[in-house]
Formats: C-alpha cells, structure tokens, sequence
C-alpha cells in the first residue's frame, strides 16, 4: 500500500507550521500488513532507516518526498513491534546515527497536566522546562512548555542549526503544555522554543521559562543543564532548622549585592565559588547570622540589581553554574549562615525573549494595562488569578527552598501587589468585585505561597517589604493575615533616619520619632531593615546622612545601630554599612574597602562586630522581640536632653539589659531606675577608644543605689557618652 499522507500535511512540515506532528512523524499504521515511517530532515542529502527489529540490523533508504527533506519508507510489520534508527549522511558528506524523537512517546502524566491546570502542581519544575531522562534505554532530553495560544512550538538550539522545522513539539492533550523528548541531546546544550501563536501571525523565540540555567547576558539562551547532581553537605543544618522557632531566634541579616561586593583586578565579579572563600568567612568573622542576597535569578539589565527578572529558576550565569551557587550556599550553611534570597513575584520586564507576551498573548499578565502594567518601573504584573500562573510562582518559591537549600525569601514589593491603586490616579486603576482598591488575586496568591512554604519547608522564613498598613502582614492565614514569618518595619526606618538626619539642636522637637515605634512594635514581627533602598538614588549613604564634623558623624552611625540592636525586632545591614562607606551604592564597581586603611573604619567595622557577637550572645536582645514582656521604657520623655533608655528582657525575667542613648553632643551624667539591685555590668560603650570614641563611660560597670527614680525603688547614676549608646547587664547576686 503506497504512503497517502495528504501533500498539505507534508507541507505543513515541511514549512514548519504544523501544530501536531505526531499526527504526521514517527511510525503509522498503514494496514493490517504495513507501516510507515516519517521523517523531516533538511540537513540530509540521504536518509536510511536503520532496522533493529531484526536480528541482524538492516539499512533501508528512505525516500526524499519533497526538496525541504521530508522521507517516509513502508515496511511489513506492526507499530508495537517496530524498532529503528535513523543514519544521516548530510551535504558535507558525514554520517549522523541518531533516534527519531517522533518515535518516543509523550511522559508527562494526566494528572500532573490536571494539577498544573488547577494551579497546584508544586513540583513542576520537575516536568516542565528541560529534563535529562532516559526513555528505553535511550538518553535524551524532554523539553515541555505551557502555552496554550501558540498554534505551533519548535524547540531549536545547537543540535538542529536553530531551525524551528527540525523539532516541532506536541500538545499534549488539552493542556496548553507542549512536550518532545529529543535523544542524545546532552547538559551544556543551548536551546530555545520557537512559537508561532494562533493571535495575529506572532512569532517569537522565547527562552525557557523553567529553564534551569541560561547564557551571560547579553545572550539570552536557556542551557540543559542537571540541576540533581550536587552532593549536599548541610544535612546538620537543614535538620537542625526545622527545630527552630525563628521568631525566637537572633537574627542579624547581612544584605548583599553579589556582583559588587567585592571586585577582582579589571573590575570582574567574583564566582559563587570565589564569593563562598571570602564573603562567607566576612560574614561569620562578622557575626552575622545570615546572608541576605539581592535577587540571583537570571536577569539581563545589571542595572536592575535583579529585580527584573527573567529566568526565574535559573540563578544568574554571571558567577557561574547552578552548582557553582549549590556550593556557595553550602558553604554558608557549613558556616552556620542562614540564606535568605530576595524574590519578585510582583512584576516582570517587558523583554522580548522572555515571559512578555509569551505566545501571542498576555499569558502572564493582564491584557489591561490597568492592571497588568506597572506604571513607574515599566514592567508586566503577574496575573495572579491564572491558575497556571500561580502554579508558576509558588512553585518557584519551592523550588528556590528545596533544589537550593534556601532558608528564606524576602518578597519584593508586597505593596504594589496587594494594591489595585499602587502608584495610580485615579481612572487608572479597576476596583475589586467589592468596589475596593485590594487586588484579592494578589492577596489569595500570597496567602497560599506562606502557607505551602511553611507546610513543605518546615524552618524556612518569609520576609514582606511593605511599606503601607496593611494589617497583619505577619500573621497566620487562619487568622486573616497574610502568613510572612517577618515583615520589614518601614516605618521604624523612616522615623529613625527622619530623627537621626537633623542636627542635634533641633531633635528633642522630634522626640516623638523614637519613641512611636513602640506604639506598635507587636502588631508584626518586625525586621529593622537599614536596606540598600536607603543608599541609592541620592538618598546619600549612612555616613553621609549624619549631621556634624568628621567625629560626630562617626559616633552618630554607631549610635544608630545600637539603637536599632537593642530595639525590639531582627535585624539587617546593607553591605557597607558596616565599613563607613561615604558614597552611594553602585553595582558598577566594588565597596570601598580601602576605607578599611582608615583607622576611624577599622574602629567602626569593629562596633558592629561586637554588636553582632553581643547580640547573639544575648538572649535578652532577641527572645523576646514580639510580646511587650520583652521590652519596657525606663524614661522615654525627656526629649529636652534627646536621651532614651529602656529594658530588654530574656524569657528569664533575671536576664536583661539596660540600654541608654544620648542623642546630643554633650556627654551628660544621667540617673535612671533599674528593676533590680546589684551591679549592672557596661558590656558595650559605643564611645569607647577603640570605636573611635572619647572614652567616656563608667570604668566597666557600676553598682545601683537604693535611690527610686522612674518608678522603680533602685536607680543607676551615669554617664552618658555623647552621641553614644551604653548597654549594660544585671548580674544575678551568687
């Protein structure tokens, strides 16, 4: 019986516009009797197909129907029996032996098309994207992407010359996913789909957006690269991390940029595995607890610092491989150094090779630029109502947390995600059902993503910037919160820095500052963030924000981190901080470490050290950061002389610390009530000689007096540095 395949079929092929060809390639059933097999390979000057049902292999010409290379042959057989090569001899006149990936069938199950469609598949990434597996014998790679518009998909890269006719995909089902298994593909191969949407003639190369890996910008290939072959050595830590309750915890978080750092000789970044020799001992020499990294998925433009991001499960090809960062974070955890990474699930660049305007239509985000649009940064938001898209981003979260060990994500811009209105006028903007400015998709979204988290990654953290009033950002979901273990306290920042700017003269008008936060310390779990969003866009760096001479402006930043390491909540620097940087931040370039020649930053660098040990040490400072019991005020007005102090209490009633600050240039002796009698050790004087101070302070410690002052019956007489912190510590009587 002769092939009757219909000519359009052949030239749908041919052409590459065919949406379904396992209907056309592969074997076929003829009749009862005969088969036929078909193939399309423009590379071939001959094709043969290669018997291997026989016990003795046989070599058969296949037949050239067309001048775009498309062959077929007939044989005597049955489909279930048929088994075959095929052996290219191309136009250089080279032999090619391969396996036709027409002849495989499609893996990914019902079901797990079903829960992606119900936006609860939570292991996708292990289906869709790029995946080394092993078909019969045969090894190669599944390649599967969802989009449901595109009329036809092709996956092209090294293998096919970049061809779209060579590998067409098949839907499968209903689904909107479409998957091939290619053999002999192999890691390190680049690749790309090539989509030809039902809208409008669209066609476009898209990257892989469960890509695992991709090229250095400014190319922008996805990379088949195996993800499951790294040899964890942190099994201690991630146990150990499933015990701890992280509210109770002291937290002290050290936010870097990796690309800027530190630099090597011609301004290039250091590797993952450089940045884990030198930045992880920093970090733990420090006595920070963890690292907080801005965004390391894959991004095209430096100068987003990450937050534009377009490979979302693939950690940037910049400082090397996937594994490369599996060691980095390895590494840290052999450390005792928690990894906390930023995540961006509230918007995406409009970048042509990547999710923008993915097959021919606004897959995932909103057509309406009302409400898919971000009108100040010029980016796509999310559609979060889209179940496949929800998929997408919860999944990634998991994703980040299991493949890489990750202990925590810090959420990017929560409030532009909850609100419709976010940086909008009025006409700009669609309300709710309700008629509200809430986005309920976005608020459904986050409260399922903490949810998921903390039910699959017991001990693992999630942290919200967000900087309105939204109530109960921190608080489980049962209780109509949004479920973050932590939220930001922008408020706190915004305040502290207000107060601390002006010139000591005028503060005590602005007492009310320090004070408020208190007000409501407990209606989150709080992190006092000194971010990188305060060094930027002429925001001036910390030292630069400091009024007075030389002198004052060191002695006023280590007051501020004293006052922000004994107010109540975790802690987080920006990198730089800690070393006095003078200038703006900038990712183009390293952080001045030749400061660290200076004796006066070598002095500062050192308060911050013992402020992170004392903290850590300490669980007055820390244990208690979320119930009233942790904190009270000893005098909070005497704002005429701008000094605060206050108790921090342990769970043991026993164990606090006394701190006092003195916000104005004058040293002052200063008589504040104490709960308990007895000696009252100075632990930290952030005047001291060797902070680059003047050495006032009280010789170590000093004794109470039974003198009542600030309604307790005992009280310390001291001496307040100026422009300094002292903290002391109660010494339990033997």
């Amino acid at each position: 019986m002769a092939e009757t395949l219909h000519p359009d079929a052949i030239a749908a092929i041919s052409t590459g516009n065919h949406g379904a060809p396992y209907d056309v390639l592969g074997v076929h059933k003829l009749d009862d009797k005969q088969i036929t097999i078909r193939v399309f390979r423009p590379t071939a000057k001959e094709l043969y197909l290669v018997n291997e049902t026989l016990k003795k292999p046989k070599k058969i010409a296949m037949e050239r129907v067309n001048e775009h290379g498309f062959y077929t042959v007939t044989l005597k057989g049955h489909i279930e029996k048929c088994k075959y090569s095929l052996l290219e001899i191309n136009y250089q006149d080279k032999d090619y032996t391969f396996q036709d990936p027409y002849s495989f069938p499609l893996t990914i199950t019902e079901f797990d098309l079903y829960l992606h469609a119900e936006g609860r598949n939570w292991e996708i990434y292990d289906k869709l994207g790029a995946h080394l597996i092993d078909i019969d014998g045969v090894k190669g790679v599944r390649f599967a992407v969802w989009a449901p518009n595109a009329r036809r998909v092709s996956v092209i890269g090294d293998f096919n010359n970049w061809d779209g006719r060579v590998h067409p995909m098949q839907p499968n089902g209903e689904s909107g996913v479409w998957e091939l298994f290619i053999p002999q593909v192999a890691i390190g191969t680049k690749y790309k789909y090539e989509l030809k949407s039902h809208h409008e003639g669209y066609t476009a190369e898209k990257i892989d957006p469960y890509g695992f890996y991709a090229e250095r910008r400014p190319a922008t290939a996805s990379i088949v690269v195996d993800i499951n072959d790294y040899d964890w050595n942190d099994t201690k830590w991630m146990e150990k991390r499933t015990e701890d309750d992280p509210l109770e915890k002291a937290i002290v978080i050290y936010e870097c940029h990796l690309g800027s750092w530190r630099r090597k000789s011609g301004n290039e970044w250091l590797t993952y595995r450089e940045l884990a020799d030198s930045l992880v001992p920093y970090v733990k020499d420090m006595g920070y607890t963890h690292l907080e990294l801005m965004p390391v998925a894959e991004h095209p433009f430096d100068g987003s610092w990450g937050y534009q991001v377009t490979g979302y499960y693939a950690p940037t090809s910049r400082f090397g491989t996937p594994q490369d960062f599996m060691y980095f974070v390895d590494k840290c955890h052999e450390a005792d150094i928690g990894v906390i990474v930023d995540w961006v699930p509230a918007h995406f660049p409009k970048d042509g090779h990547a999710l923008s305007y993915f097959d021919g239509t606004h897959l995932y985000s909103h057509e309406d630029a009302r409400k898919g649009e971000h009108p100040d940064w010029g980016t796509y938001i999310f559609n979060y109502g889209r179940n496949e898209v929800r998929n997408f981003l919860i999944a990634n979260a998991l994703f980040w947390l299991k493949k890489y060990h990750i202990d925590g994500l810090r959420v990017d811009a929560v409030s532009s995600m909850v609100y419709l209105n976010f940086s909008r006028e009025d006409g700009e903007w669609i309300p709710n059902e309700y008629g509200g400015n809430e986005n309920l998709e976005a608020v459904q979204f986050l409260r399922e993503t903490n949810i998921v988290i903390h039910e699959q990654c017991r001990g693992a953290i999630t942290i919200a910037e967000e900087s309105t009033a939204w109530a109960m950002v921190s608080r489980p979901t049962y209780l109509g919160g949004l479920g973050f273990t932590f939220k930001w306290n922008m408020g706190w920042m915004h305040d502290t820095l207000a107060y601390i700017k002006k010139d000591p003269v005028y503060r005590k008008w602005e007492h009310h500052k320090l004070t408020f936060s208190m007000v409501y310390a407990y209606t989150e779990n709080f992190v006092l963030s000194l971010s990188h969003d305060e060094v930027v866009h002429l925001k001036g760096s910390m030292m630069e924000k400091m009024p007075g001479d030389w002198w004052q402006k060191f002695a006023q930043v280590r007051l501020l981190f004293g006052y922000q390491y004994t107010h109540p909540g975790k802690k987080l620097h920006f990198m730089g901080a800690e070393i006095g940087q003078w200038s703006e931040w900038s990712e183009e370039g390293e952080l001045d470490w030749n400061l660290m020649e200076l004796p006066t930053h070598q002095a500062l660098n050192r308060w911050v050290k013992d402020l992170n040990h004392l903290y850590i040490s300490e669980p007055a400072l820390y244990e208690v950061d979320y119930n009233p019991e942790g904190f009270r005020w000893i005098d909070a007005n005497d704002s005429d002389n701008s000094t605060f102090s206050y108790i921090r209490y342990a769970k043991d009633k026993d164990n606090f610390m006394v701190a006092v600050l003195n916000f104005t240039p004058v040293p002052r002796i200063h008589r504040i009530g104490v709960p308990k009698a007895g000696f009252y050790e100075e632990l930290l004087n952030s005047d001291a000689e060797i902070y680059g101070g003047g050495n006032v302070g009280n010789m170590g410690g000093l004794h109470s007096n039974d003198v009542p002052a600030h309604g307790f019956d005992d009280s310390l007489n001291l001496s307040i540095p100026p422009l300094g912190i002292v903290i002391l510590k109660y010494q339990k009587k033997d």
